[in-house]
């Protein structure tokens, strides 16, 4: 089905001007019609009230009036129709002081009682204003008519027919017209003008390629599985999609407001608002890691700020550490393989020169050394994968000459998987951590402590190696932070950050201290899910 092309900006444009114009032209209409009748009133009252005046003011008419009778004499009427004729009214009327008309334009009103309306002039003033006459209004000038003593006698009437709205729109309308093309002729060319320019500002585009994009940028950010934030030079959010906003923690409503308002965390602001050397920058937001990629905006030379695309690492930090999990195993069994050749030469070497006893009993020698370490291990630690890791540092330490002891005092009773998983990660990062520190060094050691309780693990893992500065006793848990120099394609920095999160989930905490060198201790709690993700809230 083809989709129905819509009017042009520029044909919307001339729509609404000339729809402005016609609202315009009616308020002008209405405008006109009543600056008319006030102008109407204005100048035609002072000129029936002039007339009236005249009227009033006749000799004849004031020595008359008082002792005249309607339609009686030729006087009075000669002068009225005089004064009506010469002031160009329409109706002139006198009456006496009782209201009773002695001559009028109008032979009906003759005898009869002058319609005064809202008049004063029965109080001794002049008057002008409109009154109903006949079904028509009429414009109405009363004067009060005075003898020479001062005494009202009657009334002198003056009036002009006033214009009906068809009579003073017929006049407007030239006008009118004139105003209706200039402003057509204004608003076709400001249209078009406008139009123009705002195709200039959207690319040439009409409003509805405008409207299309937008929905279609919209469904392509909403869509992307990876975040994207943009920012404005204020550091003023203008874009975050779905994702964005589930790995950073943003609210729905964040769009269009300040980080400093959402209370970013200073790490994560510094990412979201500076140029960073690197294309991918790791940064640890609550338990998980992503990596941030952000981009400065710019156009026509001026800066319009920048857009930072997220993605979740720590699906792939998972796999990494099992991937560190086997080198480890890799690792072990490259020193176990260089130990047991060693004694294999050393075997060979005894028989060559047919000493049989003294290879039985370096057999048994080997045998029972290794059977001591795999029991001195398992009897205190229950927990098979943490036996195993230490049995496997062990192997490592001996082929790095670094000497591990686990303290005669560790015991550990069965654990379930998720904290026997957690307890894991943690010892295997302060003992790699523990070995850099030491490795090189004279009398080289590292003690591990394992205590186990009723309510928690608490691991103490401690070396013989220069120690932690005391300024940065908390640096060193901040994510990034690192001593070491890393190596190509390399993170370094996240271990212990990693590592302390992953205590305080389970409801515990990992500290260091300085003791003859650093010891780190790591606690954990013994708790269901659902208190460890509420102990992990912050």
């Amino acid at each position: 089905m083809t989709r129905r092309r819509g009017m042009s900006l520029a044909g919307q444009y001339l729509v609404l001007q000339l729809l402005i114009v016609l609202a315009v032209l009616v308020a002008v209409v209405a405008i006109s019609l009543a600056q008319s009748a006030e102008a109407f009133e204005r100048t035609e009252g002072r000129r029936a009230l002039s007339a009236a005046e005249a009227l009033g003011n006749n000799p004849t008419v004031r020595a008359l009036l008082p002792t005249a009778e309607p339609r009686g004499g030729s006087a009075l009427p000669a002068v009225a129709e005089s004064v009506r004729t010469v002031s160009g009214s329409a109706h002139v009327a006198l009456a006496k002081l009782d209201g009773t008309v002695i001559t009028a334009s109008d032979p009906g009103l003759i005898g009869r009682k002058l319609p005064l309306g809202e008049s004063r002039v029965m109080e001794g003033r002049a008057w002008t204003g409109v009154l109903n006459a006949n079904n028509s209004e009429v414009l109405s000038a009363h004067v009060p008519v005075i003898d020479d003593s001062g005494t009202m006698i009657g009334i002198a009437s003056i009036s002009r027919n006033y214009p009906s709205m068809l009579e003073r729109l017929g006049d407007a309308v030239p006008n009118l017209l004139t105003y209706l093309g200039v402003a057509s002729v204004l608003g076709v060319a400001g249209s078009l003008l406008l139009s123009r320019r705002v195709k200039r500002q959207t690319l040439g585009m009409e409003p509805r390629e405008i409207t299309g994009l937008v929905e279609n940028r919209e469904a392509m950010l909403q869509g992307l599985k990876e975040g994207v934030v943009a920012l404005d030079p204020h550091e003023r959010i203008t874009v975050a999609n779905q994702s964005a906003r589930q790995l950073l923690g943003l609210p729905a409503d964040c769009v269009g407001k300040k980080l400093r308002s959402l209370h970013v965390d200073p790490a994560l602001k510094t990412v979201l608002t500076r140029d960073q050397a690197d294309p991918d920058q790791l940064v640890l937001v609550g338990e998980r890691l992503v990596v941030m990629n952000r981009v400065a905006l710019h156009s026509h030379g001026r800066d319009i700020g920048s857009v930072t695309t997220l993605r979740d690492r720590t699906e792939l930090s998972s796999l990494e550490s099992e991937l560190g999990a086997t080198r480890t195993v890799t690792n072990t069994l490259r020193a176990q393989a260089h130990e047991f050749a060693n004694q294999l030469h050393v075997i060979s070497g005894l028989i060559q020169i047919g000493e049989y006893d003294s290879v039985v009993q370096f057999v048994n020698g080997a045998t029972v050394e290794r059977t001591r370490l795999n029991d001195d291990v398992t009897s205190r630690i229950q927990d098979p994968a943490l036996a195993a890791l230490l049995i496997a540092k062990t192997s490592l330490a001996t082929e790095r000459g670094v000497d591990v002891h686990l303290d005669p005092e560790s015991t550990l009773s069965p654990v379930p998987e998720e904290l026997s998983r957690d307890v894991t990660t943690v010892v295997g990062n302060l003992v790699d951590n523990a070995f850099d520190a030491v490795t090189g060094r004279a009398g080289a050691a590292v003690t591990i402590l394992v205590a186990d309780s009723v309510d928690g693990v608490a691991v103490t893992v401690r070396d013989n190696g220069p120690g932690v500065p005391l300024d940065s006793a908390e640096e060193i848990f901040r994510q990034g932070f690192s001593t070491k120099d890393p190596g190509p394609g390399d993170a370094r920095g996240f271990g212990l950050a990693l590592s302390r999160v992953i205590c305080r989930r389970s409801g515990g905490d990992l500290t260091v201290a300085n003791d003859t060198g650093a010891v780190f201790t790591a606690r954990f709690t013994k708790q269901d899910s659902h208190a460890k993700k509420e102990a992990a809230q912050p």
